[in-house]
């Protein structure tokens, strides 16, 4: 089973190709200028390619689904619809938030994957150590007090927004992962195998990203 998993929710542009939940190739390029557009889809041609592979190989996509830049979750989303509706197989939609956590391997603690939602507020989760949710994904504003009651064990984050974090978060049972910012979309392989086995697809034609806060935009 090849499914094809795309994560453009940051600067990240990545794309995996997995088979049975195990990550083959990856082409992923952080990019300021936020080139996904002219990246995603040479690079899924690549990776089709490179695998020996035809399209009609594929039994389905997943895409991370947000939350995360505006353009870059269109992006994905929108090619990933693409794919799935030419080729008539299901839609995955994964958890941006779930993929970032999954970047790192603790024994112990709580994980909070953090992503800049600019100023000084975040989008964040937490997980424990075995990836078990704590608390759902949501758009905080960062304070003094902020995750203090997470203060028996330690406390990993990892994302794009650490730096204004780290100026706030000073408890001694933090850690700031510093080399972890973007969600990639090698980590999507086993979770999107596992979503595929338990057919938790998403409707291709009405799916929209998760934004979870209101897009505003000016002249």
């Amino acid at each position: 089973m090849y499914i094809l998993n795309i994560e453009t929710s940051t600067k990240n542009c990545s794309v995996t190709i997995a088979f049975e939940g195990k990550a083959l190739s990856t082409r992923e390029i952080a990019d300021t200028g936020y080139s996904h557009a002219e990246k995603l889809h040479v690079f899924i041609e690549e990776l089709i390619t490179q695998e020996g592979l035809q399209f009609k190989d594929l039994h389905a996509v997943a895409v991370s689904k947000g939350p995360g830049s505006y353009t870059g979750l269109r992006i994905g989303v929108s090619a990933a619809k693409g794919i799935c509706y030419a080729l008539q197989i299901p839609l995955l939609a994964v958890d941006t938030m779930r993929i970032l956590a999954q970047q790192i391997k603790v024994d112990s603690g709580y994980i909070i994957p953090m992503l800049d939602a600019r100023r000084m507020e975040v989008y964040d989760a937490v997980f424990s150590a075995e990836f078990e949710q704590i608390q759902v994904v949501s758009a905080k504003v960062l304070h003094e007090t902020s995750y203090a009651e997470f203060k028996d064990k330690p406390v990993y984050f990892l994302g794009d927004a650490l730096e204004k974090a780290q100026t706030i978060l000073k408890q001694d049972n933090f850690v700031f992962c510093e080399m972890n910012r973007y969600p990639s979309s090698k980590q999507m392989a086993q979770i999107s195998y596992q979503m595929y086995q338990k057919s938790d697809f998403v409707d291709v034609a009405y799916f929209e990203p998760y934004y979870l806060k209101e897009f505003y935009f000016g002249k």
